[in-house]
């Protein structure tokens, strides 16, 4: 049986802006979407599950993938905190015709987009820098000190969101909901 190459859809954003809620959304509609799991070196969160949420890998175990050539991008977005996609697993899921939806990093984001070109979709949330701030400090997950590298790298990266194929302001999440879903529809063709 043949199918039809699936496409790929990329949504990036600053932590706490709604692009995990955005995304299991976009999930959650007809338009034949898996999830890329990224690899990780960070620590699992209480209720994350190894291969469901993320591939949870020690830091040598992800250096040894990088030099085997098993991630299709990966990026050091902190001090050794590493985060990558497995070429593997993204190539199977898009020859069987899936299309992929990545939540993803600003730079993984910005690779993929490269990497995929005119089959992928880029999708970049922002929000307000205190609506952010305070859905960071009220996840509770974090230290203050993992909170403060996170707001310093949100101000570094909003520098590329314009290189997104669009950008969403999520102050309304309703209303948000409601145009990308519109524009995924339009991406994919779906009737």
């Amino acid at each position: 049986m043949c199918f039809k190459k699936g496409k790929v859809l990329i949504i990036s954003a600053p932590s706490g802006s709604g692009k995990t809620t955005i995304t299991k959304f976009l999930i959650s509609q007809n338009f034949n979407l898996v999830f890329s799991i990224s690899a990780c070196t960070r620590k699992k969160r209480k209720n994350e599950l190894d291969g469901v949420d993320y591939y949870f890998l020690n830091i040598n175990e992800f250096k040894k993938k990088i030099k085997n050539g098993d991630f299709l991008e990966w990026e050091e977005v902190y001090d050794n905190s590493f985060y990558g996609t497995f070429k593997k697993d993204v190539e199977e899921k898009l020859n069987s015709g899936k299309n992929i939806i990545f939540d993803i990093d600003i730079q993984g984001a910005l690779s993929l987009k490269n990497y995929f070109k005119k089959d992928s979709f880029s999708i970049y949330i922002d929000a307000p820098f205190n609506i952010i701030e305070k859905r960071l400090r009220d996840r509770k997950t974090e230290s203050e000190q993992d909170i403060f590298k996170r707001l310093a790298k949100i101000k570094e990266e909003g520098g590329h969101k314009n290189k997104f194929d669009v950008i969403i302001n999520n102050v309304d999440l309703k209303q948000s909901k409601k145009e990308i879903k519109a524009m995924v529809t339009e991406f994919l063709k779906i009737q």
